[in-house]
């Protein structure tokens, strides 16, 4: 199976994205990249290389529904003739902004993020849904965890990784332990557990570390011999990274645990105090941060949790 990559510039801080073309039949494109002419120039470039164009494109399958990782769906399933778009059941980002809907403001409000701050985020990420188009419901078939892509010489297992989004999913290619990981694995930085309702109970929040600890180990249980992330260089030592990775985890649950004072504070307390310069979506993504670590403490009986009268979470210590 020829898995080859392809590197697209991004207009976000993380810098080039990694798309994946399977070179089997049916040519499958494994994420898209952002919708901006820069990227589609260099995978129109990247197809070429592989002697392939868009057209020749069977199959899209998504990592996660980030504006990085899906913004070109649409386009290339227009452009190759109604090629199949594959995304998991619980992601949401395919289809519209992630601040649009009540449920995710509410997040935000119990986070302690004041109603000034809320309305910047969704101003901000009004500008970030021009680099995706929403697909339609029946332009895009559901990843179900442990079903196989088929190919001719081969197939890649679909692996349900949730954490840095809900849907995230990995994929295995069991005959030599590849694996193609999305935002779960990246070699350089440890992903951010992004702020989402809870998929089957969208009143709830959505326990972000927790399962991506899960997946983790899930991942870790194959013994990968080489990991494809979304951004960045391939993994080989995937142990290594496994071993750093929750070592920051624990570093930064620490310092957040640190953070809260005997009063109490919110998950935009903390955040604030973490991360004093943050801006932009930077601001966002701190308070991602934030209430993950704030829910793996709550959850192991390290803080207590307690609402206030105006809907706001307060973490205290016990």
């Amino acid at each position: 199976m020829r898995i080859i990559p392809i590197s697209l510039p991004t207009p976000f801080y993380i810098g080039p994205v990694n798309v994946y073309l399977i070179a089997e039949d049916p040519l499958t494109l494994i994420d898209t990249g952002p919708k901006t002419r820069e990227a589609l120039e260099a995978l129109r470039e990247g197809l070429r290389r592989a002697r392939f164009r868009v057209l020749d494109i069977k199959r899209i399958v998504l990592t996660h529904a980030h504006e990085d990782h899906c913004g070109l769906a649409k386009s290339l399933r227009d452009e190759a003739k109604d090629a199949e778009v594959l995304v998991h059941g619980w992601e949401t980002g395919h289809r519209q902004g992630r601040l649009e809907y009540e449920e995710h403001r509410a997040l935000l409000v119990r986070a302690g993020v004041p109603p000034e701050e809320i309305e910047g985020m969704r101003r901000m990420y009004e500008g970030v849904r021009r680099y995706a188009d929403a697909l339609e419901d029946g332009e895009h078939s559901e990843l179900t965890d442990d079903s196989e892509l088929e190919f001719e010489t081969g197939s890649l297992r679909v692996v349900h990784t949730p954490g840095h989004t809900p849907g995230s999913c990995s994929f295995l290619r069991e005959a030599d332990r590849t694996v193609i990981a999305g935002d779960c694995v990246l070699k350089r930085v440890t992903p951010n557990p992004v702020l989402s309702p809870d998929p089957v109970d969208p009143s709830r929040r959505f326990r972000s570390l927790a399962e991506y600890l899960v997946s983790l180990a899930r991942l870790r249980s194959y013994a990968p011999t080489l990991v494809h992330g979304g951004h960045g260089d391939v993994v080989e030592d995937f142990e290594e990274l496994f071993a750093r990775y929750l070592r920051a985890i624990r570093e930064r649950q620490s310092e957040v645990i640190r953070l809260v004072p005997k009063a109490g504070a919110t998950a935009w307390d903390v955040a604030r105090e973490m991360f004093p310069g943050a801006e932009d979506v930077h601001r966002f993504l701190a308070v991602s941060e934030a209430v993950a670590h704030l829910d793996l403490a709550h959850g192991e009986n390290k803080l207590a949790l307690e609402l206030s009268a105006d809907g706001r979470e307060v973490y205290r210590k016990q």
